[in-house]
């Protein structure tokens, strides 16, 4: 029997009821906590991460701007991990739905956008009509600059979920023809597993890249607006 192309991103139910929640709560179980003085290797090399992620995120930001930095290293650390644990057989990955990236990149462009408005009102409104701009085309540079600032969310949205649903694909398709093969040609079969291995690596790095790419690209909004 055939599977559909897309059955592992049909949210899956237990019971008839949606696990989706327990497999989004799922990820933050993974991260080891300590309460002693001296760390083991493991917690060590997370802190230094988390401390060098959030330095380079933060590095920009002004002191108004840092109080985002526990929300900014939740975000990448959930994002990666979701991603990550999506690469295992017969999981879920959540962050191929566009409704929960949508859910994670309204909320937080919203935040920014609000802040934005509340402290820096001119710098805020001067994005919509840059210096300089001819008469005859202010008002449709005004709509322009609009358009493109209520599009933010839903291209953070759709960047994520393009990118990990085609590394999902991409996997899954080549992993059918090397299990498709393997009872024909047997040197055609290795050159498709090594493919196979290799795009496997290259999905890992993806993973991971679009949890820092979402992340930064909010923080650079957050920015912009503080």
């Amino acid at each position: 029997m055939n599977e559909n192309l897309f059955a592992s991103f049909i949210a899956p139910t237990i019971l008839g009821l949606p696990a989706a929640v327990l497999i989004i709560l799922f990820p933050p179980l993974l991260i080891p906590t300590s309460k002693y003085l001296i760390n083991n290797r493991l917690i060590t090399t997370q802190q230094w991460l988390i401390k060098l992620t959030s330095k380079q995120m933060m590095a920009m930001h002004n002191t108004k701007g840092r109080t985002w930095s526990l929300m900014l290293v939740s975000l990448i650390i959930f994002i990666a991990t979701t991603n990550l644990l999506g690469l295992l057989p017969h999981s879920f990955t959540p962050t191929t739905q566009l409704s929960m990236n949508l859910a994670m990149a309204i909320p937080l462009w919203a935040g920014a956008v609000i802040m934005g408005f509340r402290s820096k009102i001119k710098n805020a409104l001067a994005h919509f009509l840059p210096q300089g701009t001819p008469t005859p085309l202010i008002p449709m540079l005004v709509i322009i600059e609009t358009i493109s600032l209520l599009i933010q969310p839903m291209a953070l949205a759709v960047r994520l979920t393009a990118n990990i649903t085609a590394g999902h694909l991409l996997v899954h398709l080549i992993g059918s023809a090397t299990l498709a093969m393997s009872t024909i040609n047997l040197p055609s079969t290795l050159i498709i597993f090594t493919i196979l291995i290799l795009l496997t690596i290259l999905e890992i790095a993806v993973a991971l890249i679009q949890a820092y790419v979402f992340t930064l690209l909010v923080s650079l909004y957050l920015h912009d607006n503080t």
